[in-house]
């Protein structure tokens, strides 16, 4: 699952015992005793046919990730998770209480949408950090479930601040308004859906939900990876460019649309390491000692960025209202 344990094998494989040599790729070793990094950011599938024999004459290259995200991950996502249920009740208590505040470009309608999206997204950590400490106990269907949720949420989210950066169609709640809102979602859903097909669990001891569990190559894995691709990285720059280029945007843009898109500040990084992790497994980029060393610390980084997400947005988007209202700022809906 996103950020689960599993077993150390690829790219993220050795602990104090496993060496990697120049002459041998790091994609390929393997230690029955260490926890699969790439595995834990959903990235690997795990395979015995990688199980070889390490050359402890050579000389040593280890991986020291594994272990250190072992004692992190379940306290960094629990205090996310509080930090996120704060931020999320506070936006909708200002939501209910002070509804005349919120005019485009952070209207009540799509602020309360996004933080649905939110909501969802920060209540499956605590499921996420019991994987991570314990083994994942909930069976194959409850984990291809919980990697679709994940990613509704992350994909409503990211169309969720597009449509409201470039259209004022959020302005209200009117029959136009409720047909994107069910396109935007139920497109969520759809765009989620392969990654149920590629997730699964293995036992490596412990048993793992994991985001990979089909060939890097395989088709429905490259329709998963290409939709991430497009969301973490086309969508922003697209908007971006769209942005720059159309005068009324261009005139439109204010702080609050700023705060909207931390979502993709936060995401992008995350983006480029998985279409960096993709050409190191494909192949098509040839894997060093220096990259089996530090790669899993750069992927799982990136990914906690990502995750803060849930826990900034809801602040940023408060703020950025707050201040707003504050210097008398008019709605332009």
């Amino acid at each position: 699952m996103p950020w689960d344990a599993g077993t150390c094998g690829r790219l993220g494989t050795s602990l104090s015992d496993a060496h990697w040599s120049p002459s041998q790729s790091p994609s390929i070793l393997e230690s029955e005793n260490a926890l699969d990094l790439q595995d834990i950011l959903g990235n690997l599938s795990y395979d015995d046919s990688n199980m070889t024999s390490l050359d402890y004459d050579a000389a040593p290259c280890h991986n020291q990730y594994c272990p250190l995200f072992q004692r992190v991950a379940p306290a960094f996502l629990a205090i996310t998770c509080a930090a996120a249920t704060l931020g999320i009740g506070a936006l909708l208590v200002a939501l209910a209480k002070w509804p005349h505040i919120w005019g485009w470009p952070q209207s009540r309608v799509l602020v309360a949408q996004l933080a649905v999206g939110t909501g969802l997204f920060a209540a499956l950590l605590p499921l996420v950090a019991v994987g991570i400490g314990q083994g994942w106990r909930l069976g194959t269907g409850l984990c291809r479930v919980t990697h679709l949720l994940w990613h509704w949420s992350l994909f409503a989210q990211g169309l969720l601040v597009g449509s409201g950066s470039c259209s004022t169609a959020w302005c209200r709640w009117d029959p136009r308004s409720r047909r994107l809102a069910v396109a935007v979602w139920a497109g969520a859903l759809l765009l989620a859906t392969p990654v149920a097909l590629t997730s699964g669990t293995v036992a490596a001891p412990e048993m793992t939900c994991i985001r990979r569990s089909v060939d890097i190559r395989s088709p429905v894995y490259l329709l998963h990876l290409a939709l991430c691709l497009c969301l973490f990285l086309l969508l922003p720059v697209v908007l971006l460019m769209a942005t720059l280029a159309v005068p009324r945007l261009r005139a439109g843009w204010e702080p609050g649309i700023g705060a909207s898109w931390l979502f993709f500040g936060l995401w992008v990084p995350y983006g480029v390491g998985l279409a960096v992790d993709f050409l190191l497994q494909a192949r098509l980029l040839q894997p060093t000692c220096g990259t089996f060393e530090h790669f899993d610390y750069v992927l799982g980084l990136s990914e906690g960025l990502g995750v803060l997400h849930c826990c900034l947005g809801p602040a940023a988007l408060l703020a950025a209202q707050l201040c707003r209202h504050r210097a008398g700022t008019r709605s332009s809906c």
